[in-house]
């Protein structure tokens, strides 16, 4: 991991508390980190919480011990200390990613799923609209990886009213209209345009559903060449899509949490993203004979087919393996 990509985990890590109410600060653009100082310990140091504590009205140390163990949960980070009036000092791990691979790999379309909602019943009571009945169904499944149960009504109150969509999104079909109503925050105004259908960069949909076909297509590859995937630490390139595999079932737990299905549709381009940009490193060039590490990037792919293809099934959308 890089001084460069370490800086966006620290600020992924501030994102995440205030994402959970324990940090009331604005985001900074960016934070920096440097080797430890004197009296410091591990690989990098920020003094992230010092600048944050003034904003959020706290001491930095408290600071530090909310975002410590949000650092902590990245795949390339081994083990995050705080020292002297608020520094969190940072090593760096080997084997984290191979860990975090096996683990997606092993559980499946289940990777994500938790119990911060077991044995509770969620009530959905919505109006009659297109929308908001779209977001409850899909609702029942993402409050379901949690261990709730939502339960669907048309009463009053309502307590689930998204804004509506300002046409019938049907003509866009079956995945294209539930993502044209998913994706944006219930208190925006879906887009209800043919862009969705666009097999373009511009259209998120597209690079979702696209990078789950990349990662299958790179599979027959592999298999064409004799290289099957096995999780190892030597995935060069990829720390932005383990950090992204990683952040998912944080996602999905605010999904949950917040009956906010464009937290996890939001997830899921992350996760796209940083496999479109990974994929050309997976698999040998030219005379380059296969590796360990070739098997480890394979698996590292599969990993996020794995998440993009259990994240669209959850928001009732299809994962092609050809696209």
């Amino acid at each position: 991991m890089t001084p460069v990509e370490l800086s966006r985990t620290v600020l992924r890590a501030v994102r995440r508390a205030v994402d959970v109410g324990e940090l009331s600060v604005s985001v900074p653009v960016s934070v920096g980190v440097s080797p430890p100082g004197p009296g410091g310990c591990g690989d990098y140091a920020t003094s992230v919480a010092l600048r944050l504590a003034g904003p959020a009205g706290l001491p930095a140390l408290e600071v530090a011990e909310i975002l410590r163990p949000h650092i902590g949960d990245d795949p390339g980070v081994a083990d995050v200390t705080v020292t002297g009036p608020g520094f969190l000092n940072i090593t760096l791990g080997g084997g984290a990613a191979a860990a975090l691979v096996d683990e997606v790999l092993t559980q499946g379309a289940r990777y994500g799923y938790g119990d911060t909602l077991a044995g509770q019943v969620v009530e959905l009571r919505v109006p009659y609209d297109t929308r908001a009945e779209v977001v409850a169904d899909t609702l029942v499944r993402i409050v379901a990886t949690q261990g709730g149960r939502a339960e669907v009504r048309h009463a009053e109150p309502v307590n689930l009213r998204p804004v509506p969509a300002p046409e019938d999104p049907a003509p866009l079909g079956a995945d294209a209209s539930r993502w044209a109503l998913l994706c944006p925050a219930s208190h925006d105004r879906p887009r209800i345009s043919a862009d969705h259908l666009l097999q373009r960069e511009s259209n998120p949909l597209f690079r979702v559903r696209y990078a789950h076909a990349r990662t299958r297509a790179l599979r027959r590859n592999a298999a064409a060449l004799g290289i099957v995937g096995r999780p190892g630490h030597d995935v060069h390139g990829g720390t932005d899509l383990l950090s992204a595999l990683a952040e998912y079932p944080h996602a999905l737990r605010l999904a949950a949490t917040h009956r906010a299905p464009d937290r996890l549709a939001r997830q899921l381009v992350v996760v796209a993203d940083a496999l479109l940009l990974f994929q050309h490193l997976v698999l040998p060039l030219g005379d380059e004979k296969p590796s360990a590490a070739h098997r480890a990037r394979l698996a590292l792919a599969e990993a996020a087919g794995t998440v993009l293809a259990g994240g669209l099934s959850l928001l009732g959308i299809s994962a092609p393996e050809y696209l």
